[in-house]
């Protein structure tokens, strides 16, 4: 059963003949009265006592018009539908968020986007990067931030920040007053590291291996102030990314960097065999023009250069 043989069955009736459907349809009669034998022959019933000058419906066909009319009319509210999607005046995007990339670079793009695409909801969700890597792997999530390097092959990515991390240590901690320092020196010194669910604290703990230590971990947080609040209390050592360090009290503590630079450079990813709706392409080309140096100037599509992609 065709869509089209129910269109013209319900113009026929609506119009009273086939020859006032032919007209309104632009469609020739032969054709019209062709589809509705076909949907009378489908449908095992004749639908239409075909008279003189009009016609009239039989049992079956009173029943078959008020579904038809149902169908058809569901058909075009899924065309209207997908048309106001494809004009941005409705969709949603399903972001995920690291807190520390959240707070730091995504405050100014959503609130553009919200200004800009007023229909469009937008979903975050704060997760650590190596959680959301699996959200967007699993489709409950179009895009996440998360930190280089991912899966190429599974992700494409939209790179936006390159960044370090630095030690976050206490005024009086004995290392405070160096301009710089090697990791192996902080071996004796208790960490707070984030939870295992965030791709900074995967970047340390490679790191002090690479050195030859196993850091003592006093404690751990998704949040980096409480992080932060606790090297204050002279629990511990911190490493924090450069943009996080920037914006702590120095009257509280003191950041210096490290010898051999651990990188925390971000990106924004998305499955690559999945089919990106108009708007999340309209939130990736957005967060490229206000989070990249060299913005994207095709809206309407993934972002070529974004062919890299993996995540915090």
């Amino acid at each position: 059963m065709e869509m089209r043989e129910l269109r013209y069955f319900v113009e026929v009736v609506r119009r009273g003949g086939f020859t006032r459907a032919s007209a309104a349809l632009h469609v020739t009669q032969p054709a019209i009265s062709n589809m509705v034998k076909a949907l009378e022959e489908e449908i095992g019933f004749p639908l239409l006592v075909r008279e003189r000058r009009q016609v009239r419906l039989t049992e079956a066909g009173r029943i078959v018009f008020e579904r038809a009319k149902g169908l058809l009319d569901s058909a075009r509210r899924i065309e209207e539908e997908v048309a106001e999607l494809s004009s941005l005046r409705r969709g949603r995007v399903r972001i995920g968020l690291p807190p520390m990339v959240g707070m730091a670079f995504f405050p100014g793009v959503i609130a553009e986007f919200h200004r800009t695409y007023p229909e469009i909801a937008l979903e975050l969700r704060e997760e650590g990067a190596l959680r959301i890597e699996t959200l967007v792997l699993e489709r409950e999530l179009d895009v996440g931030a998360t930190v280089l390097p991912t899966d190429e092959a599974a992700f494409g990515s939209l790179p936006f920040v390159k960044d370090v991390v630095r030690a976050v240590l206490p005024r009086g901690h004995p290392l405070a007053r160096r301009s710089e320092l090697a990791l192996g020196e902080l071996e004796k010194t208790p960490f707070i590291l984030h939870r295992p669910e965030f791709a900074v604290r995967t970047h340390v703990l490679e790191a002090c291996r690479r050195t030859g230590f196993t850091p003592t971990i006093v404690s751990e947080s998704s949040q980096w102030d409480f992080i932060v609040a606790m090297v204050v209390a002279g629990l511990g050592v911190a490493l924090l990314p450069e943009t996080i360090c920037r914006q702590l009290d120095r009257r509280q503590v003191t950041t210096v960097r490290l010898k051999v630079a651990i990188p925390w450079d971000l990106t924004l990813i998305w499955r690559r065999d999945r089919y990106l709706s108009s708007a999340t392409r309209a939130w990736l080309d957005l967060a490229s023009r206000r989070l990249v140096k060299h913005p994207l100037t095709d809206a309407g599509a993934p972002p070529a250069r974004a062919a890299r992609g993996r995540s915090n």
